[in-house]
């Protein structure tokens, strides 16, 4: 594989697939520690609030301070980011079946939270430098291998705690240390990633403060969107289970039926966004989900299970656009794009369902989950005030040089 850092600037499959794997062994560790911690709480006799502050320091140490790490990733070539955070996860994560006092298991979980934040922003970073003209479909190929990772985690911890016990928990380091293998093995290629040519306009004449602003709007309707995603994983089983008294496997399948439709969304909405437009195809998205969302309190049966594939696949379809967006608008900050989009727009989507939980306590978990249809809708009107692009620095496709 070449090291040529011109090479570094087109569509390079190869090395976004060794990415995206990295992308699966750091979020499985995020998808198995709510699987684990029932365990946890047992071996080590935790009340209900020990274990959620278990849950709020991963989650404060994994997604709110990601932008920090996208400084810093911007401040100087960092790529050792990639194979420490990665590492990092999956060590803490792996032993947490060791400590026999509570105070080091939380101590763990921040280590593997932070190498969580670590890889995300670099992880980015470094995947923006080989998708060439196709940033939406080389950034969702990396993206999609997080959407794995979530999905694999609960399944394989448990597999392992069900059949081997809690002390082989040990075992999920595995993904981690094949990762760092692949990365070893592409290192030239990776290391000698570098930005596109300053002929972006704004990454050498310094960044427009329109650009700040179109940013600012961008973080506020990925929070609008992530709120509608974390309250329909939530609300969802609340309603079907709690109110309807309807079968928790059930309701955990429209679950999983919503997040299979989210990961096709963001593989398959990518190269049309890439084609369309990355801000044209944000608003038709957040449109699409704002009209599909009521039909879930009208369709029953297997119709159901459609409509929630189909809010999923439009909803989270522009995961990668808004990245993108993000990236173009500040192209001599690709780490804290990143860490804006992905981490502290993304970590505001717990706050949005304890919002949801205080509707939900006073006016019932119906009127939570319709709630809800408000969000996209709130997204969409804020995603029409976004000014994109802005000059020469955020070109569209049909715009952009060949590297």
């Amino acid at each position: 594989m070449s090291s040529d850092p011109q090479q570094a600037n087109k569509f390079n499959l190869k090395v976004l697939l060794v990415l995206s794997f990295g992308h699966l062994a750091t979020d499985i560790c995020q998808g198995a520690l709510p699987a684990i911690l029932p365990f946890l709480k047992a071996k080590l006799l935790l009340s209900y609030a020990m274990t959620g502050a278990i849950m709020l320091a991963s989650n404060l140490t994994s997604s709110v301070i990601q932008p920090l790490f996208g400084y810093l990733s911007d401040r100087r070539k960092k790529a050792f980011l990639l194979p420490l955070g990665c590492l990092s996860a999956g060590l803490g994560l792996s032993l947490l079946s060791m400590p026999d006092h509570y105070e080091f298991v939380l101590l763990l979980v921040m280590v593997s939270g932070l190498g969580v934040a670590s890889y995300h922003p670099e992880g980015f970073k470094t995947a923006r430098f080989f998708t060439g003209d196709k940033m939406a479909t080389g950034l969702s190929v990396f993206t999609v291998g997080g959407n794995m990772g979530f999905a694999l985690g609960p399944l394989v911890a448990i597999l392992i705690v069900t059949h081997l016990g809690l002390d082989y928990l040990p075992l999920m380091l595995v993904f981690s240390l094949v990762f760092v293998a692949l990365l070893v093995w592409n290192w030239t290629s990776l290391s000698h990633a570098r930005p596109l040519s300053a002929s972006k306009g704004i990454a050498s004449n310094g960044t427009p403060r329109a650009a700040y602003l179109s940013v600012g709007l961008i973080v506020a309707t990925v929070v609008m969107r992530s709120w509608t995603h974390f309250g329909l994983m939530t609300y969802i089983p609340f309603y079907f289970i709690d109110y309807q008294e309807g079968d928790p496997l059930y309701a955990g399948t429209l679950v999983s039926c919503f997040l299979v439709g989210g990961a096709v969304g963001t593989l398959a909405g990518a190269p049309l966004a890439d084609r369309w437009g990355y801000k044209r195809y944000l608003i038709l998205s957040l449109a699409l989900t704002t009209a599909l969302l009521p039909l879930i309190f009208v369709v029953q049966g297997f119709a159901l299970f459609g409509v929630l594939a189909a809010v999923g696949m439009t909803l989270i379809s522009s995961f990668t656009v808004t990245i993108v967006m993000a990236q173009e608008l500040l192209p001599g900050n690709l780490g804290i794009a990143s860490g804006l989009m992905v981490g502290f727009a993304i970590g505001t989507g717990g706050f949005g369902v304890t919002v949801l939980g205080i509707v939900a306590d006073h006016f019932g978990v119906p009127i939570a989950l319709k709630s809800i249809m408000l969000l996209p809708l709130a997204g969409l009107l804020i995603s029409l005030l976004i000014r994109y692009p802005i000059g020469q620095s955020a070109v569209g496709p049909a715009q952009t040089e060949a590297p």
